[in-house]
């Protein structure tokens, strides 16, 4: 990574945001953390070093490494905020997912807040991991929705894109765990939300809240974790790994097209595998399909035991 850190610097740019997946949260996350406070991050000539804003979660890389990152660079300083919130062991402790959940948001609104900022017009993207998902996904959702409802989000007005998959954090008592992406200028006429509903039922029609994917007036699509669904809300060919990942891109194609680019535009896709026998498949069909787009294939079960397999991704 060092080696891409100078040659980015020699052209003009810094690290701004660095998301880490690691294998083994318990015996990597400790030296990954002390790793990255000793980090030089190279600075452009005539810049300020400066750390990026960092996220660690344990979501395996399929592709056999101990950790992947995913590192963005930027010649300008970012227009966003990245908060990366974990809870401790004692924070955690006693508290189910939905008290987990609903501590986290607490703790970025308390956050925001001073700044003058709200999640309703400032958030424009989430990560929600969330350990042992198949078991702790309906307490996290309806806290979600509660903390949505207390804000003045609803189906009515709008929600936020997000991706909620599984994942977890060094904290043995922790089972949620959070990422927030927030623009403190925007505005909501910044922000046009992305439906697709040729393809896509809207997300409060089987009781979650999140958009499909949000499109800035800067031009910036952020694409939430999108699966093999129909515009009925059903998961579509159960079992068959390349016919859901057909699907999903075809569904993620809509929903660029709807906001004005398109797959061809994508610079990189994150995909979650809920079985690491699948990896082979995936990475072939994307390697034939996207050969020239960089992937990062984890494993990460999805919210819902029938779909194989999720996928996200942003444009600029």
């Amino acid at each position: 990574m060092q080696a891409f850190l100078k040659e980015e610097a020699s052209q003009g740019r810094r690290a701004v945001l660095a998301r880490f997946f690691i294998s083994d949260a318990q015996n990597q996350a400790e030296a990954l953390n002390k790793a990255l406070e000793s980090c030089l991050w190279p600075a452009p000539a005539g810049g300020e070093g400066q750390a990026p804003a960092v996220s660690i979660v344990e979501q395996p890389p399929l592709d056999r490494s101990r950790i992947t990152a995913l590192v963005q660079t930027s010649s300008d300083k970012p227009s966003w905020l990245f908060h990366s919130l974990r809870l401790s062991e004692d924070e955690a402790q006693g508290l189910d997912s939905y008290a987990q959940a609903r501590f986290l948001f607490d703790k970025y609104l308390d956050i925001i807040r001073p700044m003058g900022l709200e999640l309703k017009t400032h958030c424009a993207r989430t990560w929600i991991y969330v350990r042992d998902i198949d078991s702790n996904y309906a307490g996290v959702v309806k806290a979600r929705n509660d903390v949505f409802v207390l804000e003045g989000l609803s189906h009515y007005t709008h929600y936020i894109a997000s991706t909620g998959i599984g994942g977890a954090t060094e904290c043995r008592n922790a089972v949620v765990a959070m990422d927030f992406l927030t623009y403190p200028q925007l505005i909501e006429q910044d922000k046009t939300y992305l439906k697709a509903l040729s393809h896509l039922s809207p997300t409060h029609d089987y009781g979650v809240a999140f958009e499909r994917g949000v499109k800035l007036s800067d031009g910036h699509i952020y694409i939430s974790g999108t699966a093999s669904i129909d515009k009925y809300g059903q998961v579509l060919y159960p079992g068959d790994i390349t016919a859901q990942t057909d699907r999903l891109l075809e569904n993620i194609g809509q929903l660029l097209s709807e906001g004005g680019s398109s797959l061809e535009q994508v610079p990189y896709f994150i995909i979650y595998l809920r079985d690491i026998s699948e990896y082979e498949t995936v990475d072939a069909y994307m390697q034939k399909r996207f050969p020239a787009v960089p992937r990062v294939l984890l494993e990460a079960r999805v919210c819902r035991p029938a779909w194989l397999i999720e996928m996200e991704c942003e444009t600029e």
